[in-house]
């Protein structure tokens, strides 16, 4: 891994172009995320991998889908609930 600086300028809006070899070198595309964290230094920029959280929620979300279908919880059970929540939440 390179341990060479690049500088980079913001731009008016904010936006800042990460350089191309370290784009190859660390194999990033457009439309990657990244979550930003303000540090001593500066500001660290951490990829975060939205692939994998989607797989974990779809997997969760599918595990409660069968739960509900096991126990035969409708859409109206869920939304009755909900009403009875909210309406004990006001009180």
């Amino acid at each position: 891994m390179a341990t060479e600086a690049d500088l980079v300028k913001m731009s008016s809006k904010g936006q800042l172009v990460v350089p191309q070899s370290i784009r190859e070198e660390l194999g990033l595309e457009p439309g990657d995320r990244f979550a930003a964290f303000p540090v001593k230094e500066g500001i660290l920029f951490k990829r975060l991998d939205v692939t994998a959280r989607l797989a974990e929620f779809e997997a969760f979300a599918e595990e409660i889908r069968e739960q509900f279908k096991k126990n035969k919880i409708t859409k109206k059970d869920i939304a009755d609930a909900i009403k009875w929540a909210r309406a004990r939440r006001k009180s």
